[in-house]
């Protein structure tokens, strides 16, 4: 009897790059009837009518999601780059953070003082920073608002 082999082209890469190439050939799930009214939106609902072409699966009609369509157990829940996300809000909470397996992404409402020194103190222990802005700018209006401090204090010793 002859042993049944997997392709050796997927068997040997990483989960995650396996998952990117295969997700082209997952459909894009939309609501029965979406296509036909304006007014049924195309967020995925179950089919439940009784006589449902989609709730059948009948060919030729649209796919339903099934488990089949999952994403190895792996990978599910990481980001696209491969790390595992961390929500960072202080400076304190960089030093719990794993720079091999996890990435940082800076909270909302932190202001662009405490961004400069998370991401600062980030990129000093090699870590990966998935919403970085524009820092150049702060650094640029930090270094005028000392220029404009010390002529202020010029004026006032003369």
């Amino acid at each position: 009897m002859k042993s049944k082999k997997k392709p050796e082209t997927l068997a040997g890469e990483r989960p995650l790059r396996k998952h990117q190439r295969g997700k082209h050939k997952k459909p894009n799930f939309k609501r029965q009837e979406s296509w036909r009214y304006k007014r049924v939106k195309e967020n995925w609902r179950t089919p439940r009518g009784i006589d449902s072409k989609m709730r059948k699966k009948v060919k030729g009609w649209p796919r339903s999601p099934e488990a089949g369509y999952r994403s190895p157990k792996e990978i599910r829940g990481l980001h696209p780059s491969g790390y595992i996300e961390v929500r960072v809000q202080t400076v304190d909470d960089i030093n719990k953070i794993d720079p091999r397996t996890q990435a940082i992404r800076i909270a909302h409402t932190v202001g662009v003082k405490k961004r400069f020194e998370i991401s600062a103190k980030a990129e000093e222990r090699g870590i990966h920073v998935l919403n970085p802005r524009k820092v150049e700018k702060f650094e640029e209006l930090g270094e005028e608002e000392v220029k404009e401090e010390e002529g202020l204090e010029e004026e006032e010793t003369e």
